[in-house]
C-alpha cells in the first residue's frame, strides 16, 4: 500500500479512538521564506530561493508544516482532510502538514516545524555524528540535496563515502561539494546499489517518490534514514527512522 495511504489509515483509526471532532476546522497557508526558515538562513537553501515553499496547517493550537513545490492555501474540516485525493503534490502536502498538526495536537509527534536561521546549518554539522553513532563508517546515498548536510557529510566521509541525487534540474548534473549530482529519478537504482545507507529527504512523502525509494532500499536490504520535519507524522505512525535535530 502507498505510504501516505497507510498513514491516512492510521490517522483515521486515531481520530476514531480519540473521538476527535471531524468537523474541527483546519487552515492551511503558504509561508514566506522568512517565515519558514528565518531571515538569517543561508541563501543556498532552496526555500530561500523561493522555488519551493513551506505550507503550514493550524489545527486547534497545534501547527504542522510540509515542504512542497505545489504550495497553496486550503481550509476545511478534519473529515475533509481525511478524504483528500492524494494524487497530486499539492494535496499530498496539505494532508502531510495536516497529519503533522493533528498528531502534534495529540502529543504523538515532535518537530513538526522547520528549523530557522542558523539551525539548518547546525543540522548539517549534527548529521555525520548521529549517523556514525548509528551505522559507523559507511557509504551514504543522499536522496534530496540539503546543502549543509551534504557539505558536512562529504567533510566527514569524503567523496568515496558519499553520493547525492536530486530532482531539481538546477542541481542535477552539477557539481556540489566536489560531487556530481545524480538524477533522483533516472539514477536512483544506481545510487541504491552503490550505498550502504540511504539518507532521504522527508519531502519525498509529498513529491510522490517515497514508495519507490523505500521499495528499492528494502529490496536491497539496506536501511533508510529520513531527514526533516515534513515526514515527522508519517515517520511516527509507520515507525520510519528520522533525524531532525532542530525541528520545532
Amino acid at each position: 500500500m502507498d505510504i501516505l495511504e497507510k498513514a491516512r489509515h492510521e490517522l483515521e483509526k486515531i481520530v476514531t479512538e480519540r473521538d476527535l471532532d471531524r468537523e474541527g476546522r483546519i487552515t492551511v497557508r503558504t509561508l514566506t521564506p522568512d517565515e519558514a526558515i528565518g531571515a538569517e538562513a543561508d541563501e543556498n537553501f532552496v526555500i530561500r530561493k523561493g522555488k519551493e515553499r513551506v505550507i503550514e496547517v493550524v489545527y486547534r493550537e497545534a501547527r504542522g508544516q510540509a515542504f512542497t513545490d505545489a504550495p497553496g492555501n486550503w481550509e476545511g474540516t478534519l473529515a475533509e482532510l481525511l478524504a483528500l485525493d492524494l494524487g497530486t503534490n499539492g494535496y499530498r502536502a496539505v494532508f502531510t502538514a495536516g497529519l503533522n498538526a493533528v498528531l502534534r495536537h495529540l502529543g504523538l509527534v515532535e518537530g513538526t516545524l522547520h528549523c530557522r536561521d542558523d539551525e539548518p546549518t547546525k543540522c548539517g554539522a549534527e548529521m555525520p555524528d548521529r549517523l556514525h553513532r548509528r551505522f559507523g563508517t559507511r557509504r551514504y546515498g543522499m536522496v534530496g540535496l540539503q546543502p549543509a548536510i551534504l557539505k558536512e557529510m562529504v567533510d566527514a566521509y569524503g567523496k568515496v563515502g558519499m553520493r547525492v541525487a536530486d530532482l531539481n534540474p538546477d542541481n542535477v548534473g552539477k557539481v556540489r561539494e566536489d560531487l556530481l549530482v545524480m538524477d533522483g529519478e533516472k539514477d536512483i537504482a544506481e545510487l541504491v546499489e552503490w550505498c550502504d545507507v540511504g539518507l532521504v529527504t522527508g519531502s519525498s512523502v509529498v513529491n510522490g517518490t517515497i514508495n519507490e525509494i523505500l521499495d528499492r532500499f528494502e529490496a536491497a536490504g539496506k536501511p533508510v534514514v529520513f531527514f526533516g520535519n515534513t515526514i515527522s507524522g508519517v515517520a511516527a505512525l509507520l515507525k520510519l527512522e528520522r533525524i531532525c535535530p532542530f525541528g520545532r
